[in-house]
């Protein structure tokens, strides 16, 4: 079980606005962009202090159909935690709020987060936000919920505690306790060439923690380089607990002849003493690292903290950039929606699923676009295509109504009916709030993962890649 599978809301009302034409990409004067940009983090905020609970965690989402306040969700993830560290550490770097309301605000969540229950130094899938307890029933159907230990999900709750503690210095030590007993040897499989499928050097999925000894593991790896785990894959490599010969490991696409989305090109080289299959797949006659479903947050999500596109110009920069323009071409050309921005997101009608274009992902049966628009996957876009992403975010707000003065943009469009969503999700605000940090004040984010392990570890991997596009 995993984020994806239980981010399942029913949608309540609708709103269907006339369907505007095409939009070429236009941009705006920078301090008008700015101005902007800044209206936007605000409204997104908003939708994050909505989401937090007294207890100090932010819910999965928020319902925001009803007249009244928005109605928050029971749940919540390590993931949702981490995205409202983040998104509050940004808010009071941007002077949003005060640094001494931030530093409340942190402390409270970090509090929070110690009184959660943990296994093997990691945190649970789902917890009610509102008292901090295990969430071993869903409460949106009553089904069961086996305590799972995720290792994507606790890897984005690191990344903002991490941030916290640069953001907050006064919570460093309370936070450093916290991660002294997260290990993340404890999702890793060495790599055993004799046996390479058993042993592939990859994390696994995570744990279910019922069962003697370390759990029971899931029955996959995560295989695929592109995709957002390998925040999980930094965060062990820069602490030294994964060795860096792990990141090799990791495929760029799958192995010619293994079953895919299309037969990739490529080559074998050998890096660090580990023989690489630098594969790439085409799209519309441009070479790029496919991720594993075709989504935008599973290539964008991780740049937002580590600086790949800058420790690696020639292989990550330039596999981001075609990945964006390739999304931009598949819902203004190829699949001639108007609009562009595919990522797992609410169902406008109610539910979760994901979204991507299917011919960039590496999994045979895709992440299909099925024209709902995401508007995070456009901020997500913003350092690739910078005005492209301005004007569909635009489009989006005047011919759909998409956007909300007060809470932002909502989670998801439906192009071809006209029907926006009535829920916001905390990981998908979280994204939009570190992505419009980051344009407003490069770095602020990045500053926990440009130093240490990061910089000794993980850039110098980043440096030797050299992807075959």
């Amino acid at each position: 079980m995993d984020r994806r599978t239980f981010l399942m809301a029913t949608g309540a009302g609708g709103a269907a606005l006339t369907l505007g034409p095409a939009h070429a990409a236009t941009a705006s004067p920078a301090r008008s962009d700015a101005a902007l940009l800044r209206t936007w983090f605000r409204s997104t905020y908003r939708s994050i202090e909505a989401m937090t609970t007294d207890f100090g965690l932010v819910t999965d989402k928020i319902d925001v159909s009803g007249a009244g306040a928005p109605v928050p969700s029971v749940q919540t993830s390590p993931t949702n935690i981490g995205c409202g560290l983040w998104a509050t550490a940004a808010a009071g770097g941007l002077g949003v709020i005060g640094r001494e309301e931030m530093e409340r605000r942190l402390t409270r969540t970090v509090a929070a987060v110690e009184k959660l229950e943990r296994a093997h130094g990691f945190w649970f899938n789902w917890y009610d936000a509102h008292d901090g307890s295990l969430l071993t029933t869903w409460p949106e159907n009553g089904e069961t919920v086996r305590p799972f230990l995720s290792s994507v999900d606790n890897a984005w709750l690191v990344t903002g505690l991490r941030i916290a503690a640069d953001a907050a210095p006064s919570l460093r030590p309370r936070v450093a306790r916290l991660l002294a007993d997260a290990d993340w040897s404890y999702y890793y499989t060495p790599y055993d060439p004799a046996d390479p499928v058993a042993g592939p050097g990859q994390l696994r999925g995570g744990y279910w923690p019922d069962k003697p000894g370390k759990g029971e593991p899931t029955g996959h790896h995560y295989g695929a380089l592109n995709t957002e785990p390998r925040m999980a894959s930094y965060l062990g490599i820069a602490e030294g607990s994964i060795p860096s010969d792990h990141y090799w490991h990791v495929f760029r696409t799958l192995l010619p002849g293994m079953g895919q989305e299309q037969e990739p090109a490529g080559s074998y080289v050998t890096i660090d003493g580990v023989r690489v299959w630098q594969g790439h797949y085409t799209y519309r006659g441009r070479k790029l690292v496919p991720t594993w479903g075709g989504s935008m947050f599973e290539a964008l999500m991780v740049p937002l903290f580590v600086p790949e596109q800058d420790w690696s110009p020639r292989s990550w920069g330039r596999t981001h950039t075609r990945f964006v323009r390739s999304q931009i071409e598949h819902g203004l050309d190829e699949a001639g929606y108007g609009y562009w921005g595919f990522s797992p997101a609410n169902i406008p009608e109610g539910g979760y699923r994901e979204y991507g274009v299917d011919a960039i992902g590496m999994q045979e049966e895709g992440y299909n676009s099925l024209g709902v628009v995401t508007p995070y996957a456009s901020f997500l876009a913003l350092p690739y295509a910078r005005g492209e992403a301005l004007a569909n975010l635009r489009a989006l707000d005047r011919d759909f109504g998409a956007y909300d003065d007060t809470y932002g943009f909502r989670d998801s469009v439906d192009v071809t009916t006209g029907r926006v969503s009535d829920f916001l999700l905390a990981l998908d605000q979280g994204m939009v709030a570190a992505a419009l940090a980051q344009e407003l004040r490069p770095g602020l984010l990045q500053r926990p993962f440009r130093t240490g392990g990061f910089a000794s570890r993980v850039r110098p991997l980043l440096e030797k890649e050299r992807f075959s596009i």
